[in-house]
């Protein structure tokens, strides 16, 4: 069964860049299993809104990030050291290059009393595919559970599974 975007999936692909576009694409239609993109490009502001979760306002505003986006009871969301270096960000060229996908229904991933070992191998089918897709339409991109790319996921505090981004 060949899977497509839906409307939500459709419009997060907007302000990616082209040759991540092709890359998603071409994963949802040779995927085992359906996926939803949850985000894509994203605004300063986002970038500044998950830089503030896990921080106080003192660290946010030494990083170049506005005090008022400190949510230091929130579980931290990046482990960037400045809050617009995020490769979701558009860089000069006008395009973000990365995006986040997760299973679909997201429900499989977010039900309650889950594990994130209980949804690593939807993740790991993912990277598969994305991975297969890549090298099928000429990309080389990078997995958010394997940054330094030796093929061993979520080792080294390597645990951004929904994470993928053109490597440049």
């Amino acid at each position: 069964m060949a899977y497509v975007f839906g409307k939500g999936s459709e419009a997060r692909l907007e302000g990616l860049h082209p040759d991540l576009v092709k890359v998603l694409k071409k994963a949802i239609s040779i995927s085992p299993i359906d996926f939803t993109i949850v985000e894509g490009a994203r605004s300063d502001e986002q970038c500044y809104i998950n830089f503030g979760k896990g921080r106080t306002a003192a660290q946010c505003t030494a990083a170049g990030c506005p005090a008022k986006y400190a949510l230091p009871d929130a579980d931290k969301v990046t482990w960037l050291k400045k809050p617009l270096s995020s490769n979701h960000r558009k860089k000069s060229d006008g395009y973000g290059y990365a995006v986040d996908i997760y299973p679909y229904p997201v429900s499989l991933v977010l039900a309650k009393g889950k594990k994130p070992k209980d949804y690593e191998p939807l993740f790991d089918k993912l990277a598969k595919t994305m991975f297969e897709a890549a090298k099928d339409v000429g990309a080389t991109i990078r997995w958010g559970a394997d940054w330094d790319l030796d093929g061993k996921a979520r080792e080294k505090g390597e645990s951004d599974n929904p994470h993928f981004e053109l490597k440049p």
